[in-house]
């Protein structure tokens, strides 16, 4: 996705038109249109500059695009999106991931979900709250949020 000529595109032809032309690319490349794209392109400024964004991060990135689609599809999975998850099965299936690597960042979704899970319970079990820095610098500390 190219900023520039996308801008271009929206300044020359307006953005109700760009919108529509965005969902069959969509459409084209992974064979359907995710719902969520569906309802920005309610509002086209929505959906297009949600796509810029996007396709701003995944130019820019210094990862490879499989590597990229893997990791979107472990983040849907530990959010729980199945929409989320089949697009981005999909999709990095279409570039070059295989059942292994799908199977193995589902895991690996799984495993952190489960931890943050668990760390919010024990909290609250142990009688504190969510604490940045107890967030950031883990457990085995000498002094936390609960030595206070």
């Amino acid at each position: 996705m190219d900023f520039e000529k996308i801008l271009t595109r929206v300044a020359e032809r307006g953005s109700d038109v760009i919108a529509e032309e965005l969902l069959r690319e969509i459409e084209a490349e992974y064979g359907r249109v995710p719902l969520i794209f569906e309802r920005m392109a309610e509002r086209p400024e929505i959906l297009i500059s949600h796509l810029l964004y996007k396709g701003a991060v995944v130019e820019t990135s210094q990862l490879e695009p499989k590597v990229i689609e893997l990791i979107s599809l472990a983040v849907g999975a530990a959010l729980k999106c199945s929409h989320c998850v089949e697009y981005h099965m999909q999709s990095a299936m279409a570039k070059g991931a295989t059942r292994a690597e799908i199977l193995e960042v589902i895991l690996i979704a799984g495993m952190l979900a489960n931890s943050a899970v668990l760390a919010d319970a024990y909290r609250v079990v142990n009688g504190s709250g969510p604490c940045p820095s107890c967030d950031i610098n883990g457990t085995g500390l000498n002094k936390t949020c609960s030595d206070e």
